[in-house]
């Protein structure tokens, strides 16, 4: 079949990997010129991304650009002694095999893997679908495909050409991220401060130029369009007035022309991700939240799946289907650990930080080999990600193409 993929972040180039894998032609489209390499965060890769990439190929390049963060040291608001974690033991915690890793190094890896075999449209946008798969596009011309799959993201254009507006749950947070000189971090650590209801703190990584500062804060809902950068970066100076001068200095890097980012943690509530030819993946999807749900390893894995249910010979919407009974228990299981995750990562309350903290450091206390023991406990809780099922295709009876 010939299908369309709109966006070339993550959830894209890995379902075009597989489309491809199993003898589909594939074009994806993507709004930005170029691939995106301007600035972005850290995000997780857990068990079954990580095998999913190791199938993919890319598993080297992947654990070499790791952001290595093996210690985090925070300093609660109002006092004067900072917090030491083994952020390691936290990381083993969460799963057997896992990756911190830039966003933007991460789409560039699957973006290198698919490049050869995939069609890249970069600066251009779908318009239009039809029901018989006639796409329309801002610059290029009119074009038929069998299936368009919308892999674009929390804001996709895709979901609101076909679905509209669908419900949505913001978390009550907001998460920013700013990059700054490489001398204001360092790499393989995090420095932050922590006071109720906000989080700021900067890490670096021996292959970055740059250095991050992360910021999370509760908030109301606030009026802002996703676009206005100006009013992020102001709302982000107001939010954040006062915690410590030290965060004060990073802010003064808004001022300057660096890259920048900024949103809402917000739920996607739908339970249908399909019309007709057309379907979505990743946080187009079912994004259960940037920063507390474990969004990425989940669109890594969706997009496997997707590509797999269309590789088993009978028809799309069958396939469709399939697609969409295997990810929903998922991605429920995915939305309410996430809510849980930011009530805990931004606590509202001086005892929330003082016990965010110590917990930190009683993880930190524990014997290495008694860590990941007492986590896998807890398949619905911290682990729930590495319990998130890798399903064989290949033995499945998926038609793989020739290499």
């Amino acid at each position: 079949m010939r299908i369309l993929v709109s966006g070339a972040s993550v959830a894209g180039p890995v379902l075009a990997y597989w489309l491809v894998r199993y003898g589909h032609e594939v074009t994806v489209v993507e709004r930005s010129p170029v691939l995106r390499k301007t600035g972005g965060h850290a995000v997780d890769l857990f068990k079954p991304a990580m095998d999913i990439s190791e199938k993919m190929g890319v598993i080297g390049r992947v654990e070499s650009l790791a952001t290595g963060t093996e210690r985090i040291t925070m300093l609660r608001e109002g006092t004067s002694r900072p917090v030491g974690v083994d952020a390691s033991k936290i990381f083993v915690a969460a799963s057997d095999r896992h990756v911190e890793i830039m966003r933007d190094d991460l789409s560039e890896i699957y973006y290198d893997a698919t490049r050869a075999d995939v069609e890249y449209v970069f600066g251009d946008s779908i318009t239009s679908i039809g029901q018989d798969g006639d796409v329309t596009f801002e610059v290029g011309a009119p074009r038929r495909f069998d299936l368009v799959i919308g892999a674009d993201g929390l804001h996709s254009n895709v979901r609101r050409l076909v679905l509209g507006e669908v419900e949505k749950t913001f978390v009550g947070a907001y998460l920013a991220v700013l990059s700054v000189p490489r001398d204001v971090g360092v790499p393989g650590a995090m420095t932050g401060h922590i006071g109720p209801g906000r989080m700021a703190a900067v890490y670096g990584a021996r292959h970055l130029t740059d250095a991050r500062a992360l910021f999370l804060f509760r908030s109301a809902e606030l009026a802002y369009h996703h676009r206005d950068v100006a009013r992020q970066k102001e709302l982000l100076r107001e939010a954040f007035a006062g915690l410590n001068p030290q965060v004060d200095a990073w802010m003064r890097y808004l001022d300057d022309d660096r890259a920048f980012y900024f949103d809402s943690i917000t739920q996607l509530r739908g339970d249908t991700w399909l019309r007709g030819r057309v379907a979505l993946v990743g946080d187009a999807a079912y994004c259960p939240g940037p920063a507390i749900g474990g969004s990425t390893s989940l669109a890594v894995l969706g997009a496997y799946v997707l590509a797999g249910e269309l590789s088993r010979g009978d028809d799309f919407a069958a396939a469709f289907a399939r697609y969409e009974k295997e990810m929903r228990p998922i991605v429920h299981g995915s939305r309410a650990f996430a809510l849980g995750v930011a009530k805990t990562l931004i606590p509202a309350t001086r005892a929330g930080v003082w016990g965010l903290t110590r917990g930190m450091q009683l993880v930190t206390a524990l014997p290495s080999w008694l860590v990941r023991p007492l986590a896998r406990l807890n398949s619905k809780g911290v682990r729930m990600y590495d319990s998130m099922p890798v399903r064989d295709y290949g033995r499945q009876g998926a038609a793989v193409a020739a290499p």
